[in-house]
């Protein structure tokens, strides 16, 4: 257990955070700001999904953000064959100690690379439901706890393509994001081709920070002050789209959750100890688009639900700062939101 006097304050922490972020970048050329969500994630122990067309990046992304920490990792392969007990483990008769003795699978690790998640059978995704939520695995009646941190790292290709099966909405709603890498420009393409037209970046790639400082960002993060109202705008933002004429689902309490963590870690990596309404926003279709289900009429509109997340953004009013105008978001300990945060136990 962490005391108060182990933790190190979010200042002492910024430097073990730009270490990651520049080790990713130095893979990862021209997208900054997925490499900014990536650690955002990380920071508020959720899991990531990483959706895009074949080639872009996304496996490199995955494996890069999870050697530059210096925690176990494993990659699963998703294939039509996997089977559950793949992932999460199995019991095997021991002959000489005539007993059943457990193997684990390939989940038990600090970091998880699941590739190309949706090619493998529904049922063989759900094997993911437990570990991601509870971070246990339950085997033959028996509980398992994961290590700490815990992060699934999964990529996925476009549902058009061939070959894949659409993720449940359950496995969707514990991703805390979904990023798409995008097209690099000609120039971070060129920069690419100086990069990796010889070497693969990977090989070099050495750990930047340990698992016991990932620890410490996580407990600093925990302790990012919300004010009321922030937490009301968040609330507003999703129960927003459990009401929208253009979808057929909404977000869940756990969404909402989400983007409320999210906000913290997104506060801790700009050095506040404080979130901004601004913070809420930022990550706002990342976190909801995901687990949303647009109507068949807004898909024959070709509405996506990134589009109606921005809408809702546009409609819903953003809480002012209360009393103290100036300074309002600049700096720490210099808003309105800042002047009553909880003391750390």
């Amino acid at each position: 257990m962490t005391t108060y006097d182990d933790r190190a304050s979010l200042t002492d922490l910024t430097a073990v955070v730009e270490r990651v972020r520049g080790s990713v970048e130095d893979v990862i050329e021209g997208k900054p700001e997925v490499v900014r969500l990536s650690l955002t994630v990380l920071l508020a122990e959720g899991h990531l999904l990483i959706e895009d067309v074949p080639g872009v990046g996304k496996t490199m992304l995955a494996k890069a953000l999870a050697r530059s920490i210096d925690c176990s990792v494993r990659r699963i392969q998703f294939t039509p064959d996997l089977l559950p007990s793949d992932i999460t483990g199995v019991s095997i008769w021991d002959q000489q100690r005539r007993d059943f003795e457990f193997k684990p699978g390939a989940i038990f690790a600090q970091v998880v690379i699941g590739d190309e998640i949706n090619r493998a059978s529904p049922k063989t995704q759900s094997a993911l439901l437990e570990s991601m939520e509870e971070r246990q695995v339950t085997i033959d009646g028996q509980t398992y706890e994961l290590p700490s941190p815990f992060m699934v790292v999964a990529t996925q290709n476009p549902v058009e393509m061939e070959g894949t099966y659409p993720l449940p909405e359950a496995q969707r709603d514990r991703f805390m994001a979904r990023v798409s890498i995008g097209y690099p420009s000609p120039d971070a393409e060129l920069r690419m081709l100086d990069v990796h037209g010889g070497v693969n970046p990977l090989d070099d790639l050495q750990p930047v920070a340990h698992a016991h400082e990932i620890l410490k960002l996580i407990e600093a993060v925990r302790g990012v002050h919300v004010a009321e109202p922030v937490r009301r705008y968040a609330v507003d933002l999703v129960a927003a789209t459990r009401t929208h004429p253009d979808l057929r689902l909404g977000a869940s309490p756990r969404a909402t959750l989400h983007l409320l963590r999210a906000a913290k870690a997104s506060a801790a990596l700009c050095g506040r100890e404080y979130a901004l309404p601004d913070d809420v926003q930022a990550l706002a279709v990342a976190v909801l688009a995901h687990r949303l289900l647009p109507t068949a009429q807004a898909q024959l509109n070709r509405r996506t639900a990134e589009q109606v997340v921005q809408e809702i953004l546009q409609r819903t009013p953003v809480p002012a700062a209360p009393q103290q105008q100036p300074g309002f978001g600049m700096g720490r300990g210099t808003s309105a939101y800042d002047q009553h945060p909880p003391r750390r136990l």
